[in-house]
Protein backbone atom coordinates (compact mmCIF):
# COMPACT_ATOMS: atom_id res chain seq x y z
CA UNK A 1 0.00 0.00 0.00
CA UNK A 2 1.44 3.09 -0.84
CA UNK A 3 2.70 5.87 1.85
CA UNK A 4 -0.44 7.94 3.35
CA UNK A 5 -0.42 12.19 2.55
CA UNK A 6 0.33 14.48 4.85
CA UNK A 7 -3.36 16.16 5.53
CA UNK A 8 -4.52 18.79 7.74
CA UNK A 9 -8.15 19.05 9.24
CA UNK A 10 -9.23 21.62 6.12
CA UNK A 11 -7.85 18.79 3.76
CA UNK A 12 -9.86 16.26 5.27
CA UNK A 13 -13.25 17.80 5.86
CA UNK A 14 -13.37 18.53 1.83
CA UNK A 15 -12.32 15.16 1.21
CA UNK A 16 -15.08 13.76 3.91
CA UNK A 17 -17.58 16.70 1.90
CA UNK A 18 -17.21 15.41 -1.47
CA UNK A 19 -17.96 11.93 -0.29
CA UNK A 20 -21.51 12.96 0.71
CA UNK A 21 -21.05 13.82 4.42
CA UNK A 22 -22.36 16.85 5.66
CA UNK A 23 -21.16 19.04 8.70
CA UNK A 24 -23.24 18.29 11.96
CA UNK A 25 -21.93 20.48 14.66
CA UNK A 26 -18.39 21.60 16.19
CA UNK A 27 -17.73 20.85 19.73
CA UNK A 28 -14.48 23.02 20.25
CA UNK A 29 -12.01 22.02 18.21
CA UNK A 30 -13.59 19.22 17.14
CA UNK A 31 -15.72 19.06 13.93
CA UNK A 32 -18.50 16.15 13.90
CA UNK A 33 -19.56 15.46 10.25
CA UNK A 34 -22.72 12.42 9.05
CA UNK A 35 -23.07 10.60 6.04
CA UNK A 36 -23.48 7.65 4.37
CA UNK A 37 -21.12 4.80 3.78
CA UNK A 38 -20.65 2.96 0.46
CA UNK A 39 -23.60 0.61 1.67
CA UNK A 40 -25.71 3.37 2.96
CA UNK A 41 -24.71 3.01 6.55
CA UNK A 42 -25.03 5.98 8.34
CA UNK A 43 -21.68 7.11 9.63
CA UNK A 44 -20.43 10.00 12.22
CA UNK A 45 -17.00 10.98 11.53
CA UNK A 46 -15.28 13.28 14.17
CA UNK A 47 -11.98 15.77 12.92
CA UNK A 48 -9.65 17.45 14.98
CA UNK A 49 -9.40 21.06 13.44
CA UNK A 50 -6.60 22.97 14.19
CA UNK A 51 -6.28 25.36 11.40
CA UNK A 52 -3.40 24.37 9.15
CA UNK A 53 -2.13 21.83 11.50
CA UNK A 54 -1.35 18.86 10.28
CA UNK A 55 -3.17 15.73 11.42
CA UNK A 56 -1.10 12.64 12.93
CA UNK A 57 -1.31 9.47 10.34
CA UNK A 58 -2.39 6.90 13.34
CA UNK A 59 -6.01 9.60 13.33
CA UNK A 60 -6.35 10.27 9.59
CA UNK A 61 -6.70 6.23 9.78
CA UNK A 62 -9.15 6.13 12.48
CA UNK A 63 -11.15 8.92 10.41
CA UNK A 64 -11.04 6.86 7.18
CA UNK A 65 -12.18 3.28 9.41
CA UNK A 66 -14.85 6.39 10.31
CA UNK A 67 -15.92 7.01 7.11
CA UNK A 68 -16.66 3.41 6.23
CA UNK A 69 -14.63 4.13 2.90
CA UNK A 70 -11.36 1.92 1.92
CA UNK A 71 -8.02 3.93 1.60
CA UNK A 72 -8.37 3.94 -2.10
CA UNK A 73 -11.96 5.49 -2.21
CA UNK A 74 -10.76 8.15 0.22
CA UNK A 75 -7.95 9.42 -1.44
CA UNK A 76 -9.37 9.07 -4.81
CA UNK A 77 -10.87 12.84 -3.36
CA UNK A 78 -7.89 13.77 -2.12
CA UNK A 79 -4.87 16.31 -3.47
Amino acid sequence: MPKLPILTGREIIRILEQLGFEKRNQTGSHVHLVGADKEGLKRLVTIPYHGNKEIPIGTLLSIIRQSGFRRDEFFKYGK
